[in-house]
């Protein structure tokens, strides 16, 4: 559900996706998060590593964000086809 998501977002100024949603789609996928200083969260997921930063004051991503965790879930190999019913 939550990968889908990201894959289909486009060219909108807000993604409209919240954060929480994302950090619960990696979870899902086993990623490892971790709090960084101020809103940095370090992410492993497949042996790939990335650092993001929570969006605030808003809760939802912007499309710079989504289309970085696209390419992150990519090259983790996360794909639009490993999507699960069970999330």
């Amino acid at each position: 559900m939550f990968s889908v998501a990201i894959f289909a977002c486009g060219r909108e100024k807000q993604a409209g996706i919240p954060w929480a949603d994302i950090e619960k789609m990696l979870r899902h996928y086993g990623a490892e998060l971790s709090e960084r200083r101020g809103s940095r969260v370090r992410i492993a997921l497949n042996g790939v590593r990335a650092v993001f930063h929570r969006p605030h004051p808003q809760k939802e991503t912007d499309r710079g964000a989504v289309a970085a965790m696209k390419r992150f879930l990519i090259e983790a190999g996360i794909n639009r086809e490993d999507e699960r019913d069970d999330v």
